[in-house]
């Protein structure tokens, strides 16, 4: 469980670090404010999954 835990928390953060370069990139070149709001959305969804499977290994560790 805890390995699979491991690889699930990478697939999210490589994930986010993708949509953060696309915004990046996307706010570089041609501007679209629809596009740019949704890459956002998408961060914040991605970072806060991390995070909660962050939690949940922390916690399962600890027991």
């Amino acid at each position: 469980m805890h390995t699979f835990l491991t690889i699930l928390v990478g697939i999210l953060l490589l994930a986010t670090l993708g949509v953060l370069l696309a915004g990046v990139i996307g706010m570089a070149g041609q501007h679209d404010p629809r596009r740019s709001n949704k890459l956002m959305r998408w961060r914040i969804v991605l970072q806060a999954g991390a995070l909660i499977l962050l939690m949940i290994m922390m916690s399962l560790l600890r027991s």
